[in-house]
């Protein structure tokens, strides 16, 4: 990668344009995301995997142990698969048994420590683990495509290519568990191992690691292999609900550098000279691509399916100003985003994703500045006049929300106490908003600028006063120096929709062909198009919004 320093750039877009939820709501996966930027590590390394134990019956039941070293470390997946009836199999946090249950260890399992995590694995959060079990995770087949593929094998045939890529998958994970919980190990077990370091590695590697596993026992049970064109198109489905929403929130500066990135690559390629022919080519085939890649993307929800249909029709348009004369034109890639900016929020982000994909050499690095090593570095406000500023500056945001009525403070954030995950109340007509998780950021800005003295005073000493308006005063100063560390909108108010936060997050996971199932959940494809375990120095880095290739 070029020096920062050498690379021209551009402006970077305004925190009051990037950090909405409508526009989150509409992000793209691209280079910077988490798994384009393992998949380029591991084929940096030449990583190897290797299947140790296949303990698997003719029914598909048993367990299986890959191995693999990256970084310097080993790692293994024990997976596990279970007979699960078809009564039992659901997408929803609550369920207690599923299809197949998997941990990434750290280091190579003996076979004691392989039959503790088998015995362990498919209970999940009923169960207990240790430092050395790195990532929990679990699945359920996709029972339509599965059984198909296993069918349409055993009668030595490849399966319906619609139906592939329709579906997209042959198991969904409804979770993937890090960074210590139910006794996994601790982040600080991984944070400074090269290849791990970066957000969500370890989850990233789990979740490419299982779809190895379930193409292996698709062609397993069918005794047959999968054509690698069909193979590379299966990824992993995901599930995902309010559970991963308010990470966003508690990790601002987390959120800031993972949108500072993002909008440095943009502001570095919208600088850019001329366009060289291959380039200004490369360009024109990628649109194309995305143009297909959305003709693929079907959901079920009628309302969804509309926005992806206008999308269609928005991005032909788009497409017909992206040849390779008007890209070599002086300021052709900053043109076409500032003519982007009439149009909808879908056609804006998904040109932005296009335009970072060609530049490597210009994005990839930036990745390197997307983990929060230290921890929010701000320095306590001396007084109360110079927090009022603050607000007012860096918060403007946060003071236009009426948030006294009940349109500006319907909802409310709390944690179950079942499943100790997130949820979302309606205060006007559940119970339980005494519970209130501390989400209401821009509620408690405004409490805060509202409290302030006329006169100005130690902040200490009001703070001593009113302790409740710490997490408020601590936010401003988090805003004032990380720009990109909040959502500035109303994130209590009725017309909030969790499933833009989801979707923001799960871009930068890699995630595409989003299916929500309402405001709240949605499920998504991981790994689709990217290189199967044999082919990450043979496929590189060129699976950005992949098509169907079988």
């Amino acid at each position: 990668m070029k020096d920062g320093f050498d690379i021209p750039q551009g402006a970077l877009r305004t925190p009051d344009t990037v950090m909405r939820l409508a526009r989150m709501g509409a992000m793209f996966p691209t280079r910077l995301s988490f798994l384009r930027t393992l998949m380029r590590a591991l084929a940096a390394e030449d990583v190897k995997v290797v299947r140790r134990q296949w303990q698997i019956s003719a029914q598909g039941f048993g367990h299986a142990v890959y191995a693999l070293r990256f970084g310097g470390h080993d790692y293994a997946l024990v997976a596990v698969s279970s007979d699960l009836p078809d009564a039992q199999r659901t997408d929803r946090v609550i369920a207690t048994a599923w299809d197949t249950a998997y941990v990434l260890y750290d280091g190579i399992p003996d076979a004691a420590e392989i039959a503790r995590i088998c015995a362990a694995a498919p209970k999940q959060e009923a169960a207990r683990f240790t430092e050395r079990d790195l990532v929990l995770s679990r699945a359920n087949k996709s029972v339509r495509l599965f059984a198909h593929v296993v069918e349409r094998l055993r009668a030595g045939r490849q399966p319906d290519a619609d139906l592939v890529r329709r579906t997209g998958y042959l198991m969904r994970t409804t979770a993937v568990y890090g960074n210590g919980k139910f006794g996994i190990a601790d982040r600080s077990v991984i944070e400074t191992r090269p290849g791990l370091g970066g957000p969500f590695m370890a989850e990233m590697l789990t979740v490419w690691l299982i779809r190895l596993f379930t193409h292996d026992l698709v062609e397993f049970l069918g005794g047959a292999p999968l054509e690698r064109g069909i193979k590379r198109h299966l990824g992993i489905g995901n599930s995902t609900g309010l559970g991963m929403a308010p990470f966003l929130v508690t990790h601002p500066v987390l959120l800031n550098n993972w949108m500072t990135a993002r909008e440095t690559a943009l502001a570095r390629v919208r600088a850019q000279p001329p366009l060289l022919p291959a380039q200004a080519q490369r360009l024109c085939d990628l649109a194309a691509r995305a143009a297909r890649h959305l003709d693929e993307w079907e959901v079920p929800d009628a309302a969804h399916q509309a926005r992806i249909a206008a999308l269609r029709t928005d991005w032909r348009a788009t497409c017909a100003r992206i040849t390779p004369e008007a890209l070599q034109e002086p300021q052709a890639l900053d043109r076409l985003l500032v003519w982007s900016e009439g149009q909808s929020l879908d056609v804006q982000e998904l040109l932005v994703s296009l335009l970072l994909e060609p530049f490597g050499d210009l994005v990839d690095g930036l990745a390197e500045c997307m983990c929060d090593p230290f921890g929010a570095l701000v320095t306590p406000y001396a007084d109360t006049q110079v927090l009022k500023t603050a607000i007012e500056e860096s918060c403007a945001w946060a003071l236009v929300p009426d948030y006294a009525c009940a349109a500006g403070s319907r909802q409310f954030w709390y944690v179950s106490a079942a499943k100790q995950e997130p949820r979302l109340g309606d205060r006007y007509a559940e119970a339980g908003a005494e519970l209130e998780s501390p989400l209401d950021i821009g509620r408690r800005i405004k409490a805060l600028h509202a409290a302030l003295p006329a006169q100005s005073q130690p902040l200490t000493a009001f703070l001593a006063e009113q302790p409740d308006h710490a997490l408020a005063a601590w936010r401003v100063a988090v805003a004032e120096r990380y720009a990109y560390a909040d959502i500035r909108d109303n994130l209590i108010g009725e017309t909030c929709l969790p499933i833009d936060m989801l979707r923001c997050k799960l871009a930068f996971f890699g995630a595409s062909k989003f299916d929500p199932k309402s405001d709240r959940w949605t499920r998504i494809t991981l790994c689709q198009g990217a290189p199967l375990a044999d082919e990450l120095a043979s496929r590189g880095d060129d699976w950005w919004l992949p098509v169907f290739e079988g």
